[in-house]
C-alpha cells in the first residue's frame, strides 16, 4: 500500500491541471498530509471542513438517505473536488484543479481511485 503522501503526489502528477492534493480531517479541521502548489493548505483544510461540517448537518436536517460521495466546487477559474473517504468520512480528500487545464470527470475518478488507495 502506498503511503497518503506518495498517493497524493501521484494525483496532482498525474491529473492534468492539478494544483493541490491535500488530506483532512474535518473533525479536528487539521491538514494530514498534502501535496503540490498554488493554494495555502492549511487554510483550505480548514475552510473546507466548515463546508463539509455543513453539508453533512444539512443532509441529516433534510434526513437524506445515500452517502455524500463528492462535492464539486466550480469557479471561474479552478475547480475543487472534495471527496470523504468511505472508510471515514470525516476525513477527506480536496483536489484544486486549472480549469483551463483539466478534465472534472476526469479529476473526479482520479480522486475516486486514490481513495481506494488510502488506508487509516
Amino acid at each position: 500500500m502506498s503511503s497518503i503522501n506518495e498517493v497524493l503526489a501521484q494525483l496532482v502528477g498525474e491529473v492534468d491541471g492539478a494544483m493541490v492534493a491535500l488530506l483532512g480531517d474535518s473533525d479536528s479541521g487539521m491538514l494530514l498530509a498534502s501535496a503540490g502548489t498554488g493554494l495555502d493548505v492549511e487554510v483550505a483544510a480548514a475552510g473546507t471542513t466548515e463546508f463539509m461540517r455543513a453539508k453533512l448537518n444539512t443532509m441529516r436536517a433534510l434526513k437524506l438517505d445515500g452517502e455524500l460521495e463528492d462535492i464539486l466546487v466550480t469557479l471561474s477559474n479552478q475547480y475543487h473536488v472534495i471527496r470523504p473517504l468511505a472508510s471515514n468520512n470525516s476525513v477527506f480528500i480536496y483536489l484544486a484543479l486549472d480549469r483551463a487545464k483539466s478534465n472534472l470527470a476526469m479529476a473526479r475518478l482520479a480522486v475516486k481511485s486514490a481513495e481506494s488507495k488510502i488506508s487509516l
